[in-house]
Order: structure tokens, then C-alpha cells, then sequence
């Protein structure tokens, strides 16, 4: 592992972001950020910003470092809390929101 960025309490769905960082898991950085930045899903642009904190960190800590090299080489998305929220119903019956947070990781490594 070279760098590593966390982005902690993202406000969104952890099963509808994973799904965005399974695309870039494994691929080379500028690869990845190509396909964030054109894909259509409304968490890209969250991921996106993790993984240039996760680019920032790797300059900052080796600065000889060619970013070129680096590719994704573990990303995962962790469930976070949950806030809980009613919403009046039918019927005088209230229904329960969960509004989701997700921690996103990303790790880059250098491909040998």
C-alpha cells in the first residue's frame, strides 16, 4: 500500500455506492478516474473525490512517486449510521425513514 484516503460519513446508500466502486476496484488511477467522471451515477462524483485524496496522499507522502503507476488496489464502501426519520401515512399510521451515511476506502498501490 502506498496511499490510502477514507472518506468517512458520505451521505448516501453503502449497496448503491458499492456499486460504483466495484467499477474502479483493481484499475490504474487515470483509468478510474475516466470512468467516474463519465459515469452516471449520482455517487461518482463522492467516490471521485476520495480517490484524488487518496492520489494527493500518495504525491505528498513520496514525492518521486509517478502517479502513472498507481492503480486501485483495494476500494470498499462500509456501512455507516443511520438516522432515522417518520413520515405520516395513510390511515394516521407513520412510516420510518433510514437516511444512510457509507465510508468509502481507497488504497493505491504501485503496478509492478
Amino acid at each position: 500500500m502506498i496511499a490510502k484516503a477514507v472518506g468517512k460519513y458520505i451521505k448516501g446508500s453503502p449497496q448503491k455506492m458499492r456499486i460504483v466502486v466495484n467499477a474502479i476496484r483493481g484499475k490504474n488511477v487515470n483509468e478510474a478516474l475516466a470512468i467516474l467522471g463519465t459515469s452516471p451515477k449520482a455517487y461518482a462524483k463522492r467516490v471521485e473525490k476520495v480517490l484524488k485524496s487518496a492520489i494527493a496522499n500518495a504525491e505528498n507522502k513520496n514525492e518521486a512517486i509517478d502517479v502513472d503507476t498507481l492503480y486501485v488496489s483495494k476500494a470498499f464502501v462500509d456501512k455507516g449510521p443511520m438516522l432515522k426519520r417518520i413520515r405520516p401515512a395513510a390511515m394516521g399510521r407513520a412510516v420510518r425513514i433510514l437516511k444512510r451515511y457509507s465510508h468509502i476506502t481507497i488504497e493505491l498501490d504501485v503496478k509492478e
